[in-house]
């Protein structure tokens, strides 16, 4: 018979062997760092532009930044920041080398969710915040999942419960049921409205003094902020429940999305979800908060079976939300819940073979123009980047040939650009106001 305290063991005995696969993967100091580009990196791949041209800049211009040169001289290697500030200095046939931006629009949120274990959620949203980031812009990822594999790979391992996306929740149900009594109170109504309680196990945590910017931890990328997640957040479906019984009145849904609502607009230009494989109270933040949905699935029947179910009870969920909750506030994203855009994209893709083409056939003869032209395709690359908790972008073309590095990055490339391209587009629909 196992009760909870050989089921506790087995964790410990799990976690130790967790931080010596960390001490394996990242610096003896247990952090995660970013290591450093080539120059033929920066050129091609990264700001995409002739090796020649990108020499002669750097030789022309002194007060550039030159990266550190290796001692044969026949390599530069530049940091990430080294890397932007090329970008903002360097113009290229008179145009500038920073990426796309609407203007005066608030950062666009990307919700990379489906029900199935497995279909590449975490990975996809790993390499887009990597890609973008390399691509100059400035990403928040939000962790909504308890498995917490996205902030592992960010580097970020002791985090505490109440410092995740429970907290924010814990935190807007506190704020909310205030300003809920306080709207009770100044009513000039002759009838008295009833005043919710918020339990001192509640309320003791302090949880609503805390600022925006106590749930958001740096990366190792400096242009990526996280709100991480942890094992211990996966309660929050049990709390949540308790908290509505407390105020039914509390928008529980949209409390992410008020959270988001108060960083700068300018702040980040990218904010990106990686999602539990459910429908819960996490995930339902997580889609209401987003202005695109991007449903990863894999090749296979089963995957294909498990999106549709998502997206028929995904339905389901909002059609309820929005008729439940029309007459209360939501924030800057208004009800019914509508999505600038949505798109399938294809994961663990092998293009010779031929139960993947056929599957990935039906998904565009069904979802049309929905489905992402380019699929992530499974190479030796892909795999070894999510054995040791790291993109390909993190991974040092010397450590293997560089055509199986190539193949693996191309794959990332190539979805990510799709991905930019249908943000942009997306992006011009968020109203002004927002």
């Amino acid at each position: 018979m196992y009760t909870h305290e050989d089921l506790a063991q087995m964790q410990a005995q799990s976690l130790k062997m967790q931080s010596w696969i960390r001490r394996q993967t990242f610096s003896p100091q247990n952090e995660k760092t970013l290591r450093r580009f080539s120059s033929w990196e920066v050129s091609e791949l990264i700001l995409k532009i002739n090796q020649s041209t990108f020499r002669g800049r750097l030789a022309a211009d002194p007060n550039l930044p030159g990266g550190e040169v290796e001692e044969d001289g026949r390599q530069r290697w530049f940091s990430l920041d080294e890397i932007n500030e090329l970008r903002r200095r360097m113009r290229v046939n008179r145009k500038s080398l920073m990426p796309p931006r609407p203007a005066g629009k608030r950062a666009f949120r990307a919700a990379i969710a489906n029900f199935k274990g497995g279909a590449g959620k975490s990975t996809v949203a790993l390499h887009l915040a990597h890609a973008a980031a390399l691509d100059g812009y400035r990403i928040l990822v939000v962790d909504f999942d308890p498995q917490a594999t996205l902030s592992h790979s960010m580097g970020l391992n002791d985090v505490a419960e109440d410092h995740t996306v429970w907290g924010i929740m814990a935190r807007d149900l506190v704020r909310e049921t205030d300003r809920i009594n306080g709207s009770a109170q100044g009513a000039e109504s002759g009838t008295a409205l009833p005043q919710r309680k918020i339990p001192a196990s509640i309320r003791d945590m302090g949880l609503d003094a805390l600022r925006p910017g106590d749930f958001i931890k740096p990366t190792a990328w400096p242009t990526i902020d996280i709100v991480p997640s942890c094992a211990n957040a996966a309660f929050v479906e049990f709390a949540s429940a308790q908290y509505r019984h407390l105020n039914p009145e509390w928008t529980f849904f949209s409390a992410v999305s008020r959270f988001l609502d108060s960083l700068a607009d300018d702040a980040y230009d990218l904010i990106l979800f990686d999602c539990p494989p459910a429908i819960g109270y996490q995930s339902m933040n997580a889609v209401f908060a987003a202005d695109m949905l991007y449903i990863p699935s894999g090749p296979g029947y089963w995957e294909y079976d498990s999106t549709t179910s998502f997206i028929g009870q995904l339905a389901e969920a909002l059609e309820d939300l929005a008729h439940g909750f029309d007459t209360f506030p939501t924030g800057k994203i208004k009800l019914p819940k509508a999505f600038c855009d949505v798109r399938f994209l294809m994961t663990r893709y092998e293009p010779g073979n031929d139960l993947h083409v056929a599957m990935f056939d039906a998904f565009k003869q069904v979802f049309g123009d929905r489905v992402a032209e380019h699929p992530i395709e499974m190479t030796r690359a892909v795999e070894q980047s999510g054995r040791f908790l790291s993109s390909v972008y993190e991974i040092d073309y010397r450590e293997m040939t560089r055509g199986t590095w190539r193949r693996a990055r191309a794959t990332f490339d190539r979805a990510y650009e799709e991905f930019k391209g249908n943000v942009i587009e997306a992006w011009d629909k968020l109203e002004d106001e927002t």
